[in-house]
């Protein structure tokens, strides 16, 4: 039975905290589907298609070079029910901090209950990676400051045009 995993977050912009992640995920599954969470009350900085050509351009290779099969896709629900309807049965969750990890227990607990086959793994950030949040990403982006240490390099020049206007 091949070991599906899915990675859900709102990846809005990608960053170098979520390239960490996928680059150990792939090591763990056969199949990584990197999943965009739509929320109808939020308003991205990225459209959704935006941020799923993102996913796909910064994410695609790191699996390709792992052998491991990728898939980017969209969910409105909860994550765990996108997890069930991907047959995934590992759900990938990044953790910088101990605050992440209290949130991050919490939601596996509630999803646990939910879905008992969904098993949830944590994958500790890198070190360099640890201080980067899509949040202040975007500030600094919006202030016109330098994000490429922080983003890869496809994602620093959509910030930046997107930016310009």
């Amino acid at each position: 039975m091949p070991r599906i995993a899915l990675y859900p977050g709102s990846f809005d912009p990608v960053t170098n905290g979520h390239l960490d992640v996928v680059r150990h995920a792939v090591g763990l599954c056969d199949r990584l589907i990197v999943a965009i969470g739509v929320h109808p009350g939020k308003k991205p900085l990225f459209s959704t298609e935006e941020r799923l050509e993102m996913a796909e351009r910064v994410f695609a290779p790191v699996a390709a070079a792992a052998h491991c099969a990728f898939d980017c896709t969209t969910y409105d629900g909860l994550t765990v029910t996108a997890a069930q309807k991907a047959g995934a049965t590992i759900m990938i969750r990044g953790l910088r901090d101990g605050t992440d990890l209290d949130y991050e227990m919490q939601i596996s607990g509630m999803n646990e209950t939910m879905a008992p086959d969904v098993h949830t793994v944590f994958l500790p950030a890198s070190v360099a990676v640890r201080p980067i949040t899509a949040t202040l990403v975007r500030q600094i982006a919006a202030m016109g400051g330098d994000v490429s240490a922080f983003v890869p390099r496809a994602v620093a020049a959509s910030l930046k045009t997107k930016f310009a206007t």
